[in-house]
């Protein structure tokens, strides 16, 4: 194995459930003891065929037998033993302790290793391994662990290279104890299976007094969730816990009667320590918590005194339903998809509502650029989910609810039923607002488009006698994204020219006449739907348009072809960067050494908070570009438009630092930051937020109003009907002006 390599194979591989029935050590065969056809019993392996595992009763450390790994073939790679433990375990360290004997590793290494996932932690000796013709040793490796993020533990010997090794009287310890004498660890939120095939609420109240009440309880559901300590451990299913308290909101009386039953309910969750200390004096604040509700909603003083109490908490980073990557962005650990509850009654319809609201409420950096108060989306959503009567409306109720965050990454993924309801089979073109009209710009399959009868540059005003602009309205509720413009883009592409027919009626204007076409449409695959919009530039990432003016395609652009392309480009007057595309090799620094004089801050982020959800402080800068007398004299023309988005447009960013960059275009997407992980929303509903909140150096926002314009070009129909790519001509007539 090279030396990287066990990594991947080891998060590729099968996420094994743990059972319930204590082991032990016996059988986990950590002596190799027991064994089936000269192999450990109980253990797998992985690998390289040139290894040979096997049991030997004539070299061993302890007992009758030791296991062994050899390289046996003629290709060097790795070979690898696994025994994966049945159960999880709580405490703080786990070690595993083993005897390794090695012979003639010459290349590589001899180890054991440990691994605790999804991505929790690794090691496998990799820069300590024991190398050479070594008698019977010692070794150790100690993992922290995380319990409740735990959905498997593995342990193992590695040989890579060459040789052979010998491994036996292997042992495990929790926090210094022998895992023998250690219960398995059961998190209660996993084992709570009450509502697993449904809530058991069938239907709900919806008076003007009864939706305020609902309101109250999702504010103080999701604020108890990331908040309170004990829902932090895991020590409740808190979806579940949603449907037992639930019930009690449909038929209170007052304010006082809501108020004795949250009053209750906390109680219910049991004690935690207070902390009094504030994180926030110390960091640059973008965004504080939202917690003013708390205070300013007249609650009882009981409810209100606990509520606050529950603010106050000693909290970790661990918590059960929500972790933070390096780079801020979150992933919501631990919220079940519910897959096969294709349209949930209508406890899991209110479920689905606190859950993506209070996830927008205390991880979406964003929040405050939604431009309403969030609390009131609340309110009004209650009914609108309440009220879904079938699993289209509540799909669509769903991706209103999204819309509402005005992000381009937020959207509904991979949806069936919204696929259905758009309609399956589509027209093989591509479709662009030009001039605030739907215009024909590309054929996604030539020999389909020709058929159809329309040409480039074609205005389409009519589909199926229904006015473009009537379809528009309809549709701007249902289109996710940061703003207008983009929201046009989705339109154009995901919603008009779809039918679940296999015909169109449409009307086009060309030259100024008015005609009709019924023409073909075909399923996505035939009409090429995903075929990559920019395949007609082709995957030239460099040309020279002229010997004075170079063109450089990032989206195609790999780093590692700058030091020949830089040859070529570096005595000329101007660099035309298209950025109009997603940057598939993320060539940035690559780009940017070149274009720097030294290195320069072009941009920082904002990070979420475990201990304080809801909290945002600026992280951390990031720069490009390093000391380089001989960096790029000339002009740089930075194209963008509505598909320059997210890493695209922290990309612009950066190139936009150079001493004469110029960008030159339309507004972008404006999503910039890093995407988190997939989330679900019961009946499998799939969705992402930007995680992450990326800032000019000065903290001016690119969220919602996306990259800073230099010189606004917009496409023209008649340049769209010549074939013309308008934004490169001006940035050539920008580069030739002295």
């Amino acid at each position: 194995m090279k030396k990287k390599t066990l990594i991947p194979v080891l998060l590729l591989m099968t996420i094994f459930s743990y059972c319930q029935t204590s082991i032990i050590d016996s059988k986990f065969n950590l002596g190799f003891e027991k064994n089936k056809k000269e192999v450990p019993l109980n253990w797998t392996n992985f690998g390289s065929s040139d290894y040979k595992i096997s049991i030997d009763s004539t070299i061993f450390k302890g007992g009758r037998y030791a296991a062994t790994i050899e390289f046996t073939g003629k290709n060097k790679d790795y070979k690898a033993l696994e025994f994966v433990l049945p159960n999880n375990y709580q405490g703080k360290k786990i070690t595993l302790s083993g005897y390794l004997k090695t012979e003639n590793i010459t290349s590589g290494y001899a180890g054991l290793w440990m691994g605790i996932e999804p991505n929790i932690a690794f090691d496998n000796m990799e820069h300590r391994g024991v190398k050479g013709t070594t008698g019977w040793q010692k070794y150790e490796i100690t993992l922290d662990l995380k319990p409740f993020k735990t959905n498997k533990i593995s342990i193992g010997a590695i040989l890579d290279g060459n040789g052979k090794m010998w491994i036996d009287n292997l042992s495990l310890s929790i926090d210094g104890k022998s895992i023998e004498h250690i219960a398995p660890y059961t998190i209660p939120a996993k084992t709570d299976k009450e509502f697993d095939h449904g809530s058991r609420i069938e239907s709900i109240l919806l008076d003007d007094s009864n939706i305020q009440h609902l309101k109250t309880l999702g504010l103080v559901w999701g604020f108890l969730k990331y908040y309170h300590p004990n829902i932090a451990k895991g020590d409740y299913n808190w979806d579940y816990e949603l449907f037992r308290i639930l019930p009690k909101f449909q038929q209170i009386n007052n304010n006082n009667e809501r108020d004795a039953i949250l009053v209750n309910w906390i109680n219910s969750l049991g004690k935690f320590p207070l902390n009094n200390k504030s994180i926030e004096s110390s960091k640059e604040i973008k965004m504080k918590p939202d917690l003013d509700w708390i205070s300013n909603a007249k609650f009882s003083e009981e409810l209100t005194s606990l509520l606050l109490n529950v603010k106050n908490a000693e909290r970790t980073n661990e918590h059960y339903y929500i972790t933070l990557f390096d780079v801020g962005n979150p992933s919501f650990t631990n919220e079940n998809p519910y897959a096969t509850i294709k349209y949930p009654d209508v406890g899991y319809r209110v479920l689905s509502l606190y859950r993506y609201w209070n996830i927008i409420q205390y991880y979406f950096p964003y929040k405050y650029l939604i431009g309403e108060d969030w609390k009131n989306v609340l309110t009004a959503f209650i009914p609108k989910i309440i009220a879904a009567k079938n699993e289209t409306e509540y799909t669509l109720t769903i991706l209103e609810l999204i819309e509402k965050v005005n992000d381009t990454h937020a959207n509904v993924w991979g949806n069936q039923v919204l696929n259905t309801y758009k309609g399956l089979n589509y027209a093989p073109i591509k479709l662009d607002f030009i001039e605030n009209k739907a215009v024909v710009t590309y054929f996604n399959d030539d020999v389909l488009g020709i058929e159809t009868g329309l040409q480039i540059g074609d205005v389409i005003s009519k589909i199926n006698n229904i006015p473009v602009d009537s379809t528009v309205k309809k549709n701007l509720k249902y289109t996710p994204a940061s703003n207008y413009s983009t929201k046009l883009r989705g339109i154009a592409r995901r919603t008009l020219l779809r039918t679940m027919d296999t015909l169109l009626n449409v009307e086009y204007i060309r030259n100024g006449k008015t005609n009709n076409k019924i023409i073909k449409v075909n399923a996505a695959n035939k009409s090429k739907i995903w075929k990559k919009e920019f395949d007609h530039l082709g995957d030239t990432c460099f040309k020279l348009i002229n010997p004075k003016i170079a063109y450089l395609s990032h989206s195609a652009l790999k780093g590692k072809y700058m030091h020949k392309i830089w040859k070529t480009i570096k005595n000329t007057n101007g660099i035309i960067l298209d950025c109009r595309y997603t940057p598939f090799h993320a060539p940035l620094d690559s780009v940017c050494n070149y274009l720097y004089p030294k290195q320069t801050i072009h941009a920082k982020s904002t990070r979420g908070s475990i201990l304080t959800p809801g909290l945002f402080t600026f992280k951390q800068s990031y720069s490009s570009g390093s000391e380089n007398e001989n960096y790029y004299k000339g002009k740089v023309v930075i194209l963008v438009n509505e598909n320059t988005q997210s890493s695209s447009e922290y990309h612009v960013m950066a190139y936009q630092k150079a001493p004469k960059a110029i960008v030159l275009g339309s507004t972008t997407s404006a999503a910039d930051g890093q995407v988190s992980p997939p989330f679900y929303l019961p009946g499998e509903i799939m969705t992402f937020i930007t995680g992450m909140g990326v800032y000019y150096p000065s903290g001016e926002e690119t969220q919602r109003t996306g990259i800073k314009i230099d010189i606004e070009v917009k496409p023209t129909i008649i340049g769209i009907k010549q074939h013309r790519d308008e934004l490169i001509e001006k940035a050539i007539e920008i580069i030739n002006e002295q």
